[in-house]
């Protein structure tokens, strides 16, 4: 076998044309693995990198069966955290914003005639008030449109905005350790002028009228500004006090504006004063449903992401990002921002 033939052989085995031990000592050998870190590099350097799909794509909402029989079905919904237009999740794992996500469920429900009644599962403080208003208002219009019946079935909290979307369905059914109310509205504004201050920052803004700036963090708010600020929250608290008095037919806008000091109830306090319908546990409210949708069975379903994993109708779908809570800390960091004043339908003790 002559050298070139040697080679050839060489070759098709994998081997360099500089000899095996001096191809192991360069670090470039023919294992693919041993190329991983080249191969990344020039994988990089050439923009293909940035076109592979690291993290799992948002997937359309498949439907899912929890208990029940017969043909016709009742969609289990859920209102969890603090109602925001706020995108949840993770960069790795992305989900819709609550807003997006419900008006989702609510077009899927629409588009199938099997489905008669929804069950919107409650467990919120509040939120934005736009985006509070905005789930209410598509509320309404699924109602409208399809003239399928909406029960509401607040959990553990359902408060100022909670209950403001609560109070576009038929009927309201709270757990009997449930606190709702909190009739109210509430701006959000940060003043870190005195921090400010310690570090040798100050703000100068040039502005064209004189309360182009009203809000600021960096000084305190003037008497006129205060007026100004109250001023809209006045209006939006008695369209808070008019949706209420619309949805609750038994009550007046008086009656409504009574029980609107922006205090928590408990479920039996809210049914004395006609805030709730009922106080019962999900399977009541699922049994309402039935009732309202003239159904003597039916099955329960939920709308979910493929991957995620609801068993019962307690079982709930993992909500990510910044929105959880509970009654001692709620963790409001997307909705408060220096220098943005929020305006919130929101329990924020």
């Amino acid at each position: 076998m002559d050298k070139e033939q040697k080679y050839v052989r060489r070759e098709k085995l994998g081997v360099s044309r500089f000899g095996s031990n001096q191809a192991r000592g360069s670090g470039i050998a023919s294992h693919p693995l041993r190329l991983t870190p080249y191969a990344l590099i020039l994988f990089v350097l050439s923009g293909c990198f940035f076109n592979v799909q690291l993290w799992p794509k948002v997937e359309p909402l498949q439907e899912k069966e929890l208990t029940g029989t017969g043909k016709d079905k009742i969609v289990l919904m859920d209102l969890s955290g603090v109602i925001s237009e706020e995108e949840r999740g993770t960069s790795f794992m992305p989900e819709p914003n609550l807003v997006a996500q419900l008006k989702e469920e609510l077009k899927k429900a629409e588009q199938d005639p099997e489905v008669k009644a929804v069950v919107l599962r409650i467990d919120s403080p509040g939120g934005t008030v736009t985006a509070s208003d905005i789930l209410y208002h598509e509320l309404e219009v699924f109602k409208q449109k399809t003239g399928k019946k909406v029960i509401a079935s607040i959990m553990s909290l359902g408060a100022s905005g909670g209950y403001y979307v609560a109070v576009a369905s038929d009927k309201i059914v709270a757990q009997p350790t449930t606190v709702t109310g909190s009739i109210g509205v509430i701006m959000l504004n940060l003043n870190v002028k005195g921090l400010m201050e310690k570090i040798g920052v100050t703000g100068t803004p040039i502005k064209s009228g004189e309360f182009k700036d009203m809000g600021s963090p960096l000084r305190p708010m003037t008497d006129e500004e205060k007026k100004l600020f109250q001023g809209i929250i006045d209006q939006m608290y008695d369209r808070f006090v008019s949706v209420v008095a619309d949805g609750r037919k038994n009550l007046t806008k008086e009656q409504v504006r009574k029980a609107a000091d922006g205090r928590v109830y408990t479920a039996k306090q809210a049914l004395d004063l006609g805030l709730i319908d009922q106080i019962g546990y999900l399977e009541d409210a699922i049994n309402v449903a039935k009732s309202e949708a003239g159904l003597g069975e039916a099955r329960v379903v939920t709308y979910v992401r493929p991957g995620s994993y609801e068993d019962n109708i307690y079982s709930q779908i993992p909500r990510g990002g910044p929105q959880t809570f509970n009654l001692v800390n709620l963790d409001i960091r997307s909705l408060v921002q220096p220098g943005v004043p929020r305006f919130m339908y929101l329990w924020s003790p």
